[in-house]
C-alpha cells in the first residue's frame, strides 16, 4: 500500500476518534465571531513540494517532495527534516547547515504544491443527508453550501439538532444548527461561513410507535 496512503487514513481515523470525543460535550448555541477563529500558520506536511532557493548558488537549489519520513534530500546538507515546520523555519535551518559551506547564504523556502493541506482544509457534513460529503475547503462557502454539496436531508434528519464542529484553539468545539429553519423558514441565522476542518453532523430523529 502507498505510504502516503496509509499516513492519509491514519489521519483520517485519528480525526474520527477526536470528533467522537468532543461529541460527549453539549453544543454552544451561538457561533465564535470570524475575527476569533485566525488561520494556522502553515506548517509543511508529507507529500508536499518545497522549492529551495540559494541565492548566488543555483546549484543548489532544489524542488522536493518531502518522503514519508518526513525528510527532504539537499546538496552538502543530506537530509533535513521538513515535516512540521513553517517554510520560513525550514529557511532558517537550511541557511544554518549551508553557512558550513558557503559565505552568507540566503535561502528561501516556498511550498509549490501543498498536498497535505488537502486533507487539512476539507470540510464535511455527515449523517442524515442524502449524499455525505467531503469537500475541499473554499472561501466563501457557508453551511447552506454544504447542505446543498449534499443532496440536502434524509425524511429522517433531525434538522433542528444539527452541529457544526470546529477546531478552536486546539480542541474540538461544537455549535449548534437548526437547519429545519434555515431550509424551510428562510432563516439565515445559521447560514454560518464555514472554516477549514468543520464538521457538520445530523443526527436522525426519533421515531415513535406508529411512526414507522
Amino acid at each position: 500500500m502507498n505510504a502516503l496512503v496509509v499516513i492519509r487514513n491514519g489521519v483520517l481515523a485519528l480525526f474520527a476518534v477526536m470528533l467522537a470525543a468532543c461529541s460527549a460535550l453539549p453544543p454552544s448555541e451561538t457561533m465564535p465571531p470570524a475575527s476569533e477563529v485566525e488561520p494556522e500558520a502553515y506548517e509543511i506536511g508529507v507529500g508536499d513540494t518545497v522549492t529551495v532557493h540559494v541565492w548566488r548558488n543555483p546549484e543548489l537549489g532544489q524542488s522536493i517532495t518531502v518522503r514519508p519520513d518526513g525528510y527532504i534530500s539537499l546538496p552538502l546538507m543530506g537530509d533535513v527534516k521538513a515535516e512540521g515546520k513553517r517554510p520560513e523555519e525550514l529557511a532558517s535551518e537550511i541557511t544554518l547547515g549551508l553557512a558550513d559551506y558557503i559565505r552568507t547564504p540566503e535561502v528561501t523556502v516556498m511550498v509549490t504544491n501543498p498536498v497535505s493541506k488537502e486533507f487539512r482544509n476539507r470540510i464535511r457534513i455527515t449523517g442524515q443527508v442524502m449524499s455525505p460529503q467531503s469537500v475541499a475547503f473554499q472561501p466563501g462557502m457557508t453551511v447552506l453550501d454544504l447542505v446543498l454539496l449534499a443532496g440536502g436531508l434524509t425524511d429522517f434528519a433531525a434538522d433542528g439538532r444539527a452541529t457544526l464542529t470546529r477546531m478552536i484553539d486546539g480542541q474540538y468545539q461544537s455549535y449548534s444548527l437548526d437547519l429545519g429553519a434555515m431550509l424551510k423558514d428562510g432563516d439565515m441565522s445559521a447560514n454560518h461561513a464555514l472554516q477549514p476542518g468543520d464538521v457538520i453532523s445530523v443526527p436522525r430523529k426519533q421515531l415513535f410507535r406508529g411512526e414507522l
